[in-house]
């Protein structure tokens, strides 16, 4: 049961640390350290709670999270097991009723994962066979796509073996030569360092609890952490200015659609827009070297106790 305790602390501290991590003010400092510890306190939380539940479930095997689990699925098709947990009464049906807990989280984190991901492909793929027909190429604007469409979009749609970079003709006519460069930049940059795959987890968990406003909320964070990593990109061939006045001028021509599946320079509310464009107008000191490292350091020593406690037989 010491395991069971240990992991249900973890899964615990997780959610704090989750909590203090979407109302901290370093993030906007360090974007890229901010999204890895999203990932490992995320990734920390459910295995943590799996290993908590199976841990307390399988106690009486006394082999801890993982042993019990192995021992499990030795006596799983006997029936000895469900029979010797039922005799025990009110116990045993609490370490059953843990054990089947355990699965179905598992099922429903996995299924989330890969029903998003499934959905994601599909719809890309039907959004770059319609690019075939209607986009085109523009001297202007290389190494992107052009659509005839008065509003004003530009996002990327990753893929595989193609990636597009699509931008309209609503969005031509509000940017300047500039302007336009920089906003190019930051969607390569999404599909460089593949900022879709990144994201996808935190998608999946709002696909799997689609009714819980704090999923969304640090999902909402996550993603705005991601488009300023992409900014910090785009930093390093225009100027902060010139990607501001995009984002300004994507904001007072109006709310664009932007298909499922793809990255967008704006399609976040509009609050979350001026955090990004004061953050470029009025960057602050980037976070320290030797605080990126601790934290980085902090969220592996995390993942790897998680992994610890699952051994732990007792």
């Amino acid at each position: 049961m010491v395991s069971a305790a240990l992991l249900t602390l973890v899964a615990v501290s997780c959610l704090i640390a989750m909590a203090l991590l979407h109302r901290a003010k370093w993030p906007s400092r360090g974007p890229y350290t901010a999204v890895i510890t999203w990932q490992a306190l995320g990734l920390a939380w459910g295995v943590s709670t799996i290993g908590a539940l199976l841990a307390f479930g399988l106690s009486s095997y006394r082999l801890g999270a993982a042993g019990g689990l192995m021992a499990l699925a030795t006596d799983l098709f006997s029936g000895e097991l469900i029979l010797a947990e039922l005799s025990q009464g009110l116990e045993g049906v609490s370490h059953l009723v843990a054990v089947v807990l355990a699965i179905v989280l598992t099922l429903v984190l996995f299924s989330g994962l890969v029903s998003s991901f499934v959905q994601v492909v599909r719809v890309r793929r039907r959004h770059h066979d319609l690019l075939e027909l209607v986009a085109s190429d523009h001297p202007d604007v290389p190494g992107a796509r052009v659509i005839e469409h008065p509003a004003a979009a530009a996002y990327c749609l990753p893929g595989v073996l193609r990636s597009q970079v699509v931008i309209s003709a609503g969005a031509l006519a509000v940017l300047d030569k500039r302007e336009l460069a920089a906003v190019l930049a930051h969607e390569h940059a999404h599909l460089r360092q593949r900022h879709d795959l990144v994201l996808l987890p935190f998608s999946s968990l709002k696909r799997a609890f689609p009714k819980v406003r704090l999923v969304r909320t640090y999902y909402e964070s996550v993603a705005l952490l991601i488009e300023m990593c992409a900014d910090d990109q785009a930093r390093r061939t225009s100027s902060s200015r010139e990607l501001a006045m995009a984002l300004l001028r994507f904001g007072a021509a109006g709310p664009a659609p932007v298909p499922a599946g793809a990255m967008a320079a704006v399609q976040e509310a509009e609050p979350e827009v001026m955090r990004r464009v004061n953050r470029l107008l009025r960057p602050d000191d980037e976070l320290p070297y030797h605080a990126g490292a601790v934290i980085m350091g902090a969220s592996a020593f995390l993942l790897a106790s998680v992994t610890c406690l699952w051994h732990i037989p007792i």
